[in-house]
């Protein structure tokens, strides 16, 4: 079940952090970066998960 978990959220921010880089503040774009980055780390998590078992 976490992995499952992981990659939703992995994916929302992913889009959310996608959507304020396209913000005309810089603070909001800088931000947008470093959410994108988070769920890509929470995707790979994911998959991780996936692959050894959610008992990790």
């Amino acid at each position: 079940m976490g992995e499952l978990v992981d990659k939703i959220k992995g994916n929302v921010n992913e889009a959310i952090g996608k959507v304020k880089q396209k913000s005309d503040n810089p603070a909001t774009r800088d931000e947008g970066a470093v959410q994108e980055l988070k769920g890509k780390g929470q995707q790979l998590a994911g998959k991780v998960k996936g692959a050894l078992g959610d008992d990790i």
